[in-house]
């Protein structure tokens, strides 16, 4: 069968080495697969079948340094996952038997409890494959490890049942939600679990969870699963059906040639494995120092992150040689090193061509261009705007609230913050509300739209990270957990007081778990300032998947959709809020209302203020096209993630119902907060259509922003004006 692409030219920086233990390990896991049912008699594997697919080989590729024990056992985690993924396929998805699937799914975490010795007896080769591994390597990890790796494990398990029913419904996910879901089923942060046993590297579970951390696990998982994408596309696309491919996807989003998807999403896995880089040198090393780390503990993330990139590598080595794989013509070619194991990265096309050309535009941005007004499209936004009629009054007490907080002394001033008009977002977004809970709401979205201004201005421009490092850290001094009314001593400024007049107000009514998720979410959009001034500094557009997933934060979409759920708290248990269903509605109204900030204040930010924080910018320099073309992306981007809200809100929300057993008042709960969240989504547009922010007559007039304002004005100013410009530019 002819290959349906060219395969493009991979960016593989590091050289990959083969563990000598691999025959050792093919021996081992051969007896090891036969012992557990899954090869004759399974009706998945014969022999012959474990043994071209070559698992050995890609663990000794992928973990080149660890002893052959621990190769052995981590070939039989790999055995066993795909084992997994070819079963679920047989018995399953070309069934399309969901509730089969799903009762299959719902008894494998019982062999990954807590203590590995009490585990009920395996029914299946999947089942006592993971009550063998469980028992084998969970000893050797601290609970910390044994959580996030059961935790990786059940999602690579249960999110088989989004691809089943995709399959079912004959649908291709959007770009965000195909690279969120593949994470999960694709199984990549699973093996970032596998590289710290195999490294001896254990992250230290007080830094596992931070940004850095994160972003190192994500962008390795993303660049494992669209090199899978690009070498699985023949088998998954065009043999077994699938949906959930990354080239597919792209294919069907941008309307483009099979060969076009499949060099876009070379691009994106380059990009993922330059945020990876950029990561790992420019924020892993101030979090040690921040965090305190030991040398022994510092050692182990360094050998953590080399693990990951030695797993890059060899996944590749490997992928060229698998007979599961499109990989023709792959090993041997022009050059005399070919076959050679580990020269693939000695090709000058990794470092330069496209891959070079991408991070180019990534860090020479000219800011302050000309662009005009922005270009705004259709909005076919299905859900009516209500107001609230406590508006005017809402608008009135914020502004004087403000001005007493002394927010209005200089970088805002009155007339400005009238013209901003934050009350009449918060009336769309809770229309419902009491006039003291609207001027609250009002008074929040006065203090995060201020703040937005402020770290741009105050810490960005002199690349001020140190002092934007050192408020932030004084704003979580105003948020007391324990009484939110103490926060007020530790205010000095005008941020800090109005922060901690909000949070009295606000976190002092609330349980200690309602105040705890307001504070995470609080926190969640400071430390996501800290992370655009970091870009900032560097001059540097962010890499499109980071800048999805932290724009959320950065808007704040974490915090005002969190005060909507909280409302519900009473009638739905938590568990439901922390499910896939309600993640993927949650994050696909806040992507839906943070592009479409970012087609509303285009000229605003790139013209005027110099940012580089804008999707439709991260558009075009990823694909390297014009503004138009961005913002037609951006609006399809917009559309996908709608129809996606929709889909979910249809198919999903019921079987959520079901599986969590609501009575009328929940799920008449949840409905509820189903509304607010369209409510949430009308009020927004309905705000930045109606204010004086982003309109080329107020970003131009200085009505619009607060770096106009402050402008050098008169005679003989044009030199000052060169002067601040050139401030903003690269250093």
């Amino acid at each position: 069968m002819p290959q349906p692409f060219v395969m493009p030219d991979f960016y593989v920086p590091y050289p990959a080495r083969l563990n000598p233990h691999v025959e050792a390990a093919r021996t081992h896991t051969r007896a090891w697969a036969r012992e557990r049912g899954m090869l004759e008699g399974s009706g998945i594997w014969e022999e012959h079948d474990l043994d071209s697919h070559d698992y050995a080989l890609l663990c000794a590729y992928t973990h080149p340094d660890c002893g052959e024990d621990a190769l052995n056992l981590v070939t039989d985690w790999y055995t066993w996952v795909f084992f997994f993924d070819d079963h679920f396929l047989e018995v399953f998805k070309r069934t399309q038997d969901r509730s089969g699937g799903k009762a299959y799914l719902d008894r494998l975490p019982l062999f990954m409890p807590a203590d590995p010795a009490d585990l009920p007896e395996p029914s299946n080769p999947v089942e006592a494959g993971l009550a063998d591994l469980w028992r084998r390597t969970v000893p050797a990890m601290s609970e910390g490890w044994r959580k996030r790796f059961a935790e990786a494990t059940e999602h690579l398990l249960y999110e088989s049942l989004w691809e089943l029913d995709n399959i079912n419904e004959g649908r291709v996910a959007n770009p965000v939600e195909y690279i969120e879901m593949r994470r999960k089923v694709g199984g990549a942060p699973w093996s970032a679990g596998l590289v710290e046993y195999a490294a001896g590297a254990e992250v230290p579970d007080r830094v596992a969870r931070s940004r850095p951390l994160c972003v190192l696990r994500d962008t390795f998982s993303d660049a494992v699963h669209l090199r899978n994408d690009l070498f699985s596309y023949q088998r998954e696309v065009e043999e077994e059906g699938e949906n959930s491919n990354g080239v597919l996807v792209l294919e069907r989003f941008l309307g483009c040639t099979t060969q076009e998807a499949a060099n876009a999403v070379n691009d994106l896995l380059t990009s993922r494995l330059q945020q990876f880089e950029n990561t790992a040198l420019t924020e892993v090393p101030p979090l040690a120092v921040e965090k305190g780390l030991t040398p022994e503990e510092c050692a182990a993330v360094a050998a953590y992150a080399k693990g990951l990139q030695d797993w890059q590598s060899g996944g590749h080595e490997w992928h060229m040689r698998s007979s599961r794989y499109m990989n023709e013509g792959m090993v041997g070619g022009p050059s005399h090193l070919d076959g050679i194991v580990g020269t693939s990265a000695l090709d000058v096309r990794n470092l330069f061509g496209r891959p070079a050309a991408s991070r180019l535009r990534a860090l020479t941005h000219v800011p302050h261009q000309h662009v005009g007004p922005s270009l705004l499209p259709e909005f076919d936004l299905p859900y009516p705007l209500t107001l609230s009629p406590h508006h005017a009054e809402a608008k009135r007490r914020s502004e004087d609230w403000a001005e007493r907080m002394g927010l209005l002394d200089g970088i805002w001033d009155r007339p400005l913050l009238e013209g901003f008009d934050l009350a009449l977002c918060a009336a769309g977004l809770d229309p419902d509300a009491t006039p003291e809970e609207l001027e609250l709401s009002a008074e929040w979205l006065t203090w995060g739209t201020y703040g937005d201004d402020h770290y741009p201005l105050v810490f960005g421009r002199p690349r001020d990270l140190t002092g934007a490092k050192e408020q932030t850290e004084r704003f979580k001094a105003c948020m007391p957990l324990e009484d939110p009314a103490l926060g007020a001593a530790s205010a000095v400024n005008p941020m800090e007081r109005s922060l901690a007049d909000l949070w009295a107000r606000t976190a002092g009514p609330m349980s200690p778990e309602a105040r705890g998720q307001l504070r995470d979410a609080l926190d969640a959009m400071l430390e996501s300032w800290l992370w655009e001034l970091h870009n900032q500094a560097q001059h540097r557009v962010p890499d499109p998947v980071d800048y999805i997933e932290m724009r959320r934060s950065t808007f704040g979409s974490e915090l005002t959709t969190l005060l909507c759920r909280l409302r519900h708290a009473d009638a739905l248990p938590a568990a439901l809020h922390r499910t896939g269903t309600v993640r993927a509605l949650e994050r696909s109204v806040m992507d839906y209302a943070t592009l479409l900030n970012d087609l509303f204040s285009y000229q605003k930010e790139i013209e005027v203020e110099g940012e580089v924080h804008n999707g439709v910018l991260v558009l075009q320099k990823f694909f390297d096209c014009d503004y138009p073309t961005a913002v037609a992306m951006v609006d399809d981007l917009m559309r996908g993630r709608l129809r996606q809200y929709e889909h979910v809100k249809k198919h999903e929300v019921p079987l959520l119902y079901e599986d969590f057993a609501l009575d009328e008042e929940g799920r008449a709960a949840f409905g509820a907060y189903l509304r607010e969240l369209e409510d949430w989504l009308a009020g927004i547009l309905n705000w930045h259509r109606n204010v004086r922010r982003y309109r080329a007559e107020d970003v131009r007039s200085g009505a619009g922003t607060p770096l106009l304002r402050h402008a050098p004005k008169g005679l003989g100013t044009s030199a000052a004006r060169v002067v601040e410009l050139l401030g903003s530019a690269p250093r």
